[in-house]
């Protein structure tokens, strides 16, 4: 058609073609009844292109040309859901889902209550925010109340509508659903990302999870992503009663809704709708890992509520491991950071949930032993949960005269040091401080999200800072400077045989990380030196009791007149095993040097929070923490109340100065009141943070802000 010989003229064609082009997007996409040939929607499309570059104010947010038009982009602002986003709990078998479906009766009595049955798609959540029609916002679950904004990456998955159809007017929604990978295309992912040497993703859940969160909408665009929809965040206000009837009314809105929905009156029918589920898992075009059964009417679904965590009219059936059998070629023996030996299972790849796998840890030698799995036998493989591989056992029947029983080794394959298994402990381990293995994942530990979390400095970088001699302890990270970074050679070659090198760009970004991590606060630290049995939680106690690694260490190097009065186990949450092991640490001369030399570095060794925290106010205080709040998680709570000063503990005691209870408090409530301990309310917790000092004692009450 040629193109309007003006402005008019084409303003009413633009319309008319974003109408055509989102109509026959609906056909394609939400109802799989597709009226035109491709090449006839591309040339739609290919005219709406042309009209818009001729007169570029008529573009609009929801045309489609805009799917793929946002630059790249740094980072995800986070973004509040219009309602929580709850998980639902899971049924592992008929059993479970019997016992939920009769707890739903006995509340109900005797009125009938009907269900409906959905597969559950093996993607990741998603929320998308309607004004007045037009898409405004995507968001991630995240932690269920804040998400991050993706809007610029889903917008270029093609079965999510810019614009809502006429059928649902000009509806202000949030609409909840999952965005999946379907299986042609995680292979296809998959292939090329083995053809360019980078490792492949585990399974399509977390390509899709990935592709959702990319930096530049147009590698989401290139991921081939898929949705299915199956919420509104708030069905009532469109009128509606029911949860088929929200389905009903996402298709006519132009959301892609999946078939496979059925309407079940009774527990016979929910079995049966599960049973045929799992019977055409393999043949479906994406994953799912099982069921999931709500109950129909909002009416009852309000009147049965929620838990703290998730609905309790609604239950996720999650289908028992798909297994499979394949031949264990051998074992081979991984060395962790601490020095664990573990054993790793090889067999024959075989695909699992959804992905190839070939390998599978086996914990321990006891563990193999108990298992009596043999090299050359035919063994079963599953995904525990559909994620972690594992090896269920042999299948004797089929063991082959010549099956070998495995051992572990007595020397470190890593190091070739004798190795050595305490003898109240199933691990084994190497314990040459300068083996190898140990060095590269010590370097990642330090560098990982948990601890230092350097931006950029992910394993491949850090193995060939390692190979070339760079980089031998995590002080090393610290002397790196651009130019060295950006002639790093890597292991990949160009098509003209040079090699290839980290290049400026990623080099001043690695370099950035580097800086930044210097102001991680002391408990990063301590958590990053990889101290045995001094996790994330045990790291933070410690750096709110010493607020410095010098105090830490004197402590450490101090022998104390006896146990009772160490001042390292006395931290809550230490005791006396974790501070022999911190005791052991200190003791290491090379460790104490490395402590120096990232001193030295730059590295900030006191908690920072020290010099800039608000008046400690509520020194001497502990709290407990027990309940949904609403304003709060209880770790940002819990956080909140430490930088006053106050202690935040996981159990009730006559030690105990308060509670704080939320929604569904459970034991520890009533515990507290048992002791005596005052209770506060998630209000009084706000006056605390908002005034920095705790409530008046109350004439006569045990509980200050009881609970009503």
């Amino acid at each position: 058609m040629p193109r309007p010989a003006d402005r008019e003229a084409a303003e009413k064609r633009a319309l008319a073609l974003r109408r055509e082009v989102s109509h026959h997007d609906y056909l394609y996409y939400a109802l799989d009844s597709p009226q035109i040939s491709d090449s006839a929607y591309d040339a739609l499309v290919r005219e709406l292109v042309e009209i818009e570059e001729a007169w570029p104010d008529l573009v609009t947010p929801d045309s489609p040309t805009q799917r793929v038009g946002a630059p790249p982009s740094d980072a995800f602002e986070k973004v509040e859901h219009a309602q929580r986003m709850y998980s639902l709990d899971n049924a592992m078998d008929l059993e479970e889902l019997d016992a939920w479906l009769e707890r739903v009766r006995d509340s109900l009595g005797d009125r009938e209550c009907a269900y409906v049955c959905e597969l559950k798609i093996d993607g990741s959540s998603l929320a998308l925010t309607y004004r007045d029609g037009i898409l405004t916002r995507a968001a991630t679950r995240g932690d269920g109340r804040v998400g991050e904004n993706v809007t610029a990456n889903v917008r270029t998955v093609r079965d999510v509508p810019l614009s809502l159809r006429d059928d649902a007017g000009d509806a202000s929604v949030e609409v909840r659903g999952e965005v999946y990978m379907p299986k042609t295309s995680f292979e296809r992912l998959n292939e090329e990302q083995e053809e360019a040497g980078q490792s492949p993703f585990a399974n399509p859940r977390n390509a899709a999870a990935g592709a959702v969160r990319q930096k530049d909408p147009s590698v989401t665009a290139s991921r081939d992503l898929a949705t299915f929809m199956y919420a509104l965040a708030d069905s009532r206000s469109l009128g509606l009663s029911r949860q088929s009837e929200a389905l009903e009314w996402l298709q006519a809105a132009g959301f892609h809704v999946n078939p496979d929905v059925v309407t079940c009156a009774d527990a016979r029918e929910v079995h049966a709708f599960c049973e045929r589920a799992l019977e055409k898992r393999e043949a479906l075009p994406y994953e799912i890992d099982g069921v999931v059964v709500k109950v129909d009417a909002f009416a009852v679904q309000e009147e049965l509520g929620h838990t703290s965590k998730a609905p309790r009219w609604a239950i996720a059936y999650k289908f028992p491991p798909e297994e499979k059998t394949t031949v264990l070629r051998g074992v081979d023996v991984q060395v962790g950071r601490t020095g664990a030996l573990t054993p790793r299972a090889l067999f024959d790849p075989v695909t699992v949930a959804g992905s190839t796998i070939a390998r599978a840890t086996l914990h321990n030698e006891d563990e193999v032993h108990r298992k009596d799995v043999r090299i050359g036998d035919t063994i079963v493989v599953r995904k525990a949960g559909d994620v972690i591989p594992e090896v269920v056992g042999p299948v004797l029947g089929m063991r082959p005269a010549d099956a070998q029983e495995w051992h572990m080794p007595e020397a470190c394959p890593s190091c070739g040091e004798a190795v050595w298994r305490p003898e109240d402990e199933v691990v084994t381990r190497c314990t040459n401080a300068a083996c190898p293995a140990q060095r590269h994942e010590r370097l990642l530990h330090w560098a990982s999200r948990g601890a230092m979390d350097i931006d950029g400095l992910g394993e491949e970088i850090l193995r060939r800072l390692e190979d070339t001699g760079l980089v031998d302890d995590p002080s090393d990270i610290y002397r790196l400077d651009l130019e060295t970074l950006e002639s790093l050679q890597m292991g990949r070659e160009k098509q003209d045989g040079a090699r290839v090198t980290l290049g400026t760009l990623v080099a001043g970004k690695v370099l950035a990380g580097v800086v930044e991590s210097k102001e991680r606060p002391l408990r990063r630290v301590l958590f990053g030196l990889g101290i045995r049995h001094v996790g994330s939680t045990v790291a933070e106690a410690l750096a709110a009791a010493f607020t410095s690694i010098d105090a830490i260490q004197e402590a450490a190097m101090t022998e104390p007149d006896s146990p009772t009065e160490d001042p390292i186990a006395a931290v809550e949450g230490v005791g006396p095993k974790i501070a022999a092991s911190i005791r052991n640490f200190f003791a290491g001369e090379e460790n104490r040097a490395l402590v120096g030399r990232l001193r030295s570095a730059g590295v900030v060794m006191r908690d920072a929070r020290v010099e800039s925290a608000r008046p400690q106010t509520l020194a001497g205080l502990t709290f407990v923490l027990t309940g949904a709040l609403a304003r709060h998680t209880r770790d940002e709570a819990g956080a909140a109340l430490k930088a006053l000063g106050g202690k935040v503990s996981g159990s009730v005691s006559a030690k105990t100065s308060f509670v704080v209870a939320g929604e569904d408090a459970g034991s520890k409530l009533g515990k507290a009141l048992e002791l005596g301990v005052p209770v506060l309310d998630e209000a009084a917790l706000e006056r605390i943070l908002e005034v920095g000092e705790p409530p008046a004692p109350a004439s006569g009450d045990t509980a200050t802000e009881p609970v009503e």
